[in-house]
């Protein structure tokens, strides 16, 4: 009985890992967009006139 406690509880530590991983690396790469696109703006903006 204490076997199959200790399985599900090693493969919730090691999805809970694995899900943490993936969201460190969507954040890293939305944040790296954010960057690269508000530069875009920036960098545009001095060829705008009204």
């Amino acid at each position: 009985m204490n076997e199959k406690a200790y399985k599900t509880m090693s493969f919730a530590g090691a999805a809970g890992i694995a899900t943490g991983i993936v969201m460190i690396a969507v954040a890293i790469a939305a944040g790296v967009i954010m960057i690269v696109s508000g530069a875009r703006l920036l960098k545009d903006k001095k060829g705008l006139t009204f």
